[in-house]
């Protein structure tokens, strides 16, 4: 029988089969608007909590007369589409669950949208008795509205990508009985220690720009649409962000409109303020089941992704899948490429959608065995080979932390340096900073993280350090470790410390690339604390240690080892001006060119410490 005819006698019986157990159910990919229309009913409602706000919240409900789980998404970009319409998201990429009769929620959070009440972003969490009403609160409290209002078995799961994400792993902290099941994609972490706001620290400045004046504008009343937006500049970014300076300009020119920026401005360290809107040490208390997702490339929330899952992995019933996915993109088709980097034939996206709804189903409808048969406690896409890897725990049983140093020379080796005077020093121009990416558009594409760091070589302010080709390939699977030692004729430097992947030189179109694995920000004043900043003095060497987000990769024997070292990073993240001042007070004559010196000499040893799995 010809292939097409096999496929076509397959769906045949999947469709037979199915249509044995739902009736009224399509297979999940051809459930369409129709077939939603015909089995689903659409209630909006406002669910009060207990210090009188409602919050908008739209249900979708099978129209039979069993009872089913709840999947809940708590949302601050809106409900879409608001009135008798469903949501085109039942048809698209909640189809599974749709197949499956789950009962879909969507809630605008606190403030947002349609909601009553005042929004805060990653408002403070406070959990003591007769504490105000808070995020995980009001959790609680739609949580047993659901139960009592909609016709269910008794059990709710939440998720959600992103800000979303966040909600849904702070939802699942308020215990409430019901909550059986957490899935957090990509959730932001700590807007100062990582992510979409500060890296280390450091203002990631066009991420932070474009999306708080995108969607922290304040609004009179609730809306189904957010306030107006106010395009600030239609030149290219690096070019905007140069004009204007210093952040203290571009608070000058956001007025008191956008109120998270005018509050980092009054909070430039790891302060109070910063810590009361880190969720993660309340994690302690989190028992519900979950699966963290997220992509290696994740130029949002890299950061939060991995934070939330180690802060949760010694726990039970927690289970980690990782792609080689921009953030989100693990919802998008197959989600295989990015940029112009290809992971291979497979259908990468289909992994992350029979893992959400395998999850959900053993958790909310009973599957459990079914899950622990087909999944395994971490997932893992390795790029360099092109393969999903799966272990009991992250990292891996054997991981062993092996330390690679800079040498003279631009020399990569496994060995301690023994020179007794062995430096690299270049000289760092804020005001000629290095570029994040080789385009120079308006706006930040997801695909600088995996772009080709060729672009670099030109520039003298960026040091390169090179190993000798590999014989035999190398794995690494975990986070890193940077231990370097540096001066500076300034007060203060920020270190951009990449590890990349160079490929052969060889015929065709990924020839000699300089592929990123991970690369990170670090700022010196913070080196011994992120709450109490000190300044370097002038000519004095100090070791500077910070860690970089988990990696998942595999140098190809023939590959080389790349560590390359600079102090800009333009405009992705803010300029340092290479002064101990505070950076939201400083202006244009405040950025000071200054020479930086990396060592690599006895005693004062420059090294990644590499998470090596032996094969």
């Amino acid at each position: 029988m010809p292939q097409n005819n096999h496929i076509r006698l397959s769906r045949l019986i999947l469709f037979v089969l199915t249509s044995l157990i739902y009736s009224t159910s399509l297979p999940a990919q051809d459930i369409n608007e129709a077939w939603v229309q015909q089995n689903y009913s659409k209630r909006e409602v406002y669910v009060p909590m207990r210090d009188g706000i409602q919050l908008y919240t739209a249900i979708y409900e099978p129209l039979d007369k069993e009872s089913h789980p709840i999947l809940w998404q708590r949302t601050p970009y809106g409900c879409h589409p608001y009135g008798p319409n469903m949501s085109s998201a039942l048809w698209k990429g909640m189809a599974p669950f749709c197949q499956k009769k789950y009962i879909l929620v969507y809630q605008d959070v606190r403030g947002r949208r349609m909601s009553e009440g005042d929004f805060l972003n990653v408002r403070p969490i406070h959990l003591e008795k007769g504490a105000p009403s808070d995020d995980v609160s009001d959790a609680y409290d739609t949580a047993e509205w659901l139960i009592h209002h909609t016709r269910n078995n008794g059990n709710i799961g939440l998720t959600g990508n992103s800000y979303l994400g966040y909600y849904a792993l702070i939802s699942s902290i308020c215990r409430h009985p019901a909550i059986k099941a957490v899935c957090a994609q990509a959730p932001i972490g700590d807007w100062f220690l990582g992510d979409d706001i500060h890296h280390n620290g450091v203002v990631m400045l066009t991420d932070a720009f474009r999306f708080l004046t995108g969607f922290n504008r304040p609004r009179k009343a609730p809306s189904p649409a957010d306030s107006p937006y106010k395009p600030y500049y239609n030149q290219n970014e690096r070019d905007f962000f140069l004009q204007h300076g210093c952040l203290g300009n571009i608070l000058s020119l956001l007025g008191d409109s956008i109120s998270f920026w005018t509050a980092m401005a009054a909070h430039p360290d790891y302060d109070k303020w910063w810590q009361e809107r880190s969720y993660t040490p309340l994690l302690k208390r989190q028992e519900v089941p979950t699966l963290v997702v997220g992509g290696l490339f994740d130029a949002e929330d890299l950061y939060g992704t991995w934070n939330a899952y180690h802060h949760l992995k010694n726990k039970p019933n927690v289970y980690l899948l990782i792609g080689p996915w921009a953030h989100g993109a693990w919802q998008n088709g197959r989600a295989n490429s990015l940029g112009k980097v290809n992971f291979g034939d497979n259908d990468l996206g289909k992994t992350f959608r029979e893992a959400h709804l395998d999850f959900f189903n053993a958790y909310l409808c009973g599957n459990k065995d079914d899950l622990k048969q087909k999944h395994s406690k971490a997932t893992v896409f390795f790029t360099g080979e092109n393969r999903w890897h799966n272990f009991n725990q992250w990292p891996a049983v054997g991981t062993k932390r092996r330390s690679i140093y800079l040498h003279s020379l631009g020399q990569l080796r496994d060995k301690v340096p023994t020179e007794k005077h062995s430096f690299t020093t270049y000289h760092s121009d804020p005001n000629d900073p290095v570029p994040y990416s080789s385009r120079n558009g308006s706006y930040r594409n997801a695909d600088y993280m995996v772009e080709d760091q060729r672009f670099t070589n030109t520039r003298k302010d960026v040091i390169n350090f090179y190993s000798e080709t590999l014989t035999h390939p190398l794995t690494l699977g975990g986070p890193i470790e940077a231990d370097i030692w540096i001066s500076t004729t300034g007060s203060d430097a920020d270190l951009v410390v990449k590890l990349i992947d160079v490929y052969p030189d060889k015929n065709g179109e990924m020839s000699n690339y300089h592929f990123p694995v991970r690369f990170d920000i670090m700022r010196a004043r913070y080196r011994q604390s992120f709450s109490h900043p000190i300044a370097m003095k002038p000519g004095q060497p100090e070791r500077i240690r910070f860690n970089l987000p988990d990696v998942a990769h595999t140098f190809q024997a023939g590959h080389k080892i790349l560590i390359q070292i600079q102090s800009t990073w333009f405009p992705l993240a803010e300029r340092n001006p290479q002064q101990f001042i505070n950076v939201w007070q400083c202006r244009r004559n405040d950025f000071h060119p200054a020479d930086i010196t990396i060592y690599h000499q006895k005693g004062m040893t420059s090294r990644l410490i590499l998470p090596v799995i032996d094969k």
